[in-house]
């Protein structure tokens, strides 16, 4: 495909993260896009599990004027019935049309996703080459970037030729199919590895585990892309030690090509978002003591693995 081409795949972007460090080595730009095939309970982008725009409401910045109520063109804003001075959105009335966040004064609602095309995309990465050094670059992350490989491939493949790192974090729960091109321009593939038994990853996630393995392989004996390994700590849902242990197991015996682990503990910023999204209190767990996750650590390590 000609580079012009490229520039003009479009995707569903919900935030371009300026100054990225947990999300591939050095500095990067980490551009979000908008869609996932799972459902996992402690989701800290609940707004990324679905590909459309969505509307956000911030409650505390509203001071129940009402100028939504009277914007909205679909009669889907109202006010609390026990709480007059807030308002609530019928979710299945609003369209994300924006009208109402035209016309909130106190930027109390604004909308997570917009169309944005690889060009676009591609001109606010390499606003940011002068910080990358020899290690960082872009990462896409999501929502499932692989989910969207189109886009996905148009933005890695403008990133790569013009001599940047490039890298994609996935849960890995896509087709082969759509994966492998976008890999082609993929030097580094953050990979989460949630749990090892394909009921509990089920019950968590809403999927089961057995693609998100095979991918896992795939990519391991088919790629030269360097792979790191994510794995959440999220209590009680897959921070026994039997479970890291599995992990280990289970990559050691698969000969998985693994620069790195990395442990990356629970926390509850997804239930701020969750509230955005005027939904009903979701899943909490608790953040893990870091002498556990260490312990944990040290389980991995046993296995012969850099765990981070």
């Amino acid at each position: 495909m000609e580079q012009e081409d490229l520039k003009s795949v479009t995707g569903t972007v919900f935030n371009v993260q300026h100054y990225s460090i947990h999300d591939g080595p050095g500095i990067r730009t980490n551009v979000f896009v908008k869609g996932c095939p799972l459902r996992c309970l402690w989701c800290s982008n609940p707004e990324s599990q679905l590909p459309e725009p969505q509307l956000m409401y911030l409650e505390d910045k509203c001071t129940g004027c009402g100028a939504c109520i009277a914007a909205c063109p679909h009669d889907a804003v109202e006010r609390q019935p026990d709480r007059p001075e807030k308002v609530r959105t019928d979710r299945d009335r609003c369209v994300a049309c924006g009208a109402c966040v035209a016309g909130c004064p106190t930027e109390a609602r604004t909308i997570s996703g917009e169309t944005m095309t690889a060009g676009e995309a591609y001109l606010q990465v390499e606003e940011d080459r002068l910080f990358y050094g020899d290690e960082g670059g872009l990462t896409v992350g999501g929502g499932e970037a692989l989910a969207h490989p189109h886009f996905t491939r148009a933005l890695v493949t403008l990133c790569k030729e013009s001599g940047m790192s490039t890298c994609v974090e996935t849960c890995g729960a896509v087709a082969w199919e759509q994966m492998r091109p976008v890999l082609e321009n993929v030097d580094l593939v953050l990979y989460d590895l949630k749990q090892m038994d394909s009921a509990k990853h089920k019950e968590y996630t809403g999927l089961g585990n057995e693609l998100i393995l095979d991918n896992l392989e795939r990519i391991s004996k088919e790629t030269d892309c360097t792979i790191i390994v994510r794995c959440p700590v999220i209590p009680p849902c897959n921070d026994s030690p039997e479970e890291m242990h599995a992990i280990g197991k289970w990559l050691v015996e698969k000969g998985i090509r693994v620069s790195e682990i990395d442990l990356l503990p629970y926390h509850s910023l997804g239930e701020g978002k969750r509230m955005q999204l005027e939904r009903e209190k979701g899943f909490v767990s608790e953040v893990p003591d870091a002498a556990y996750v260490e312990s944990l650590r040290d389980i991995l390590r046993g296995y012969g693995f850099l765990v981070k």
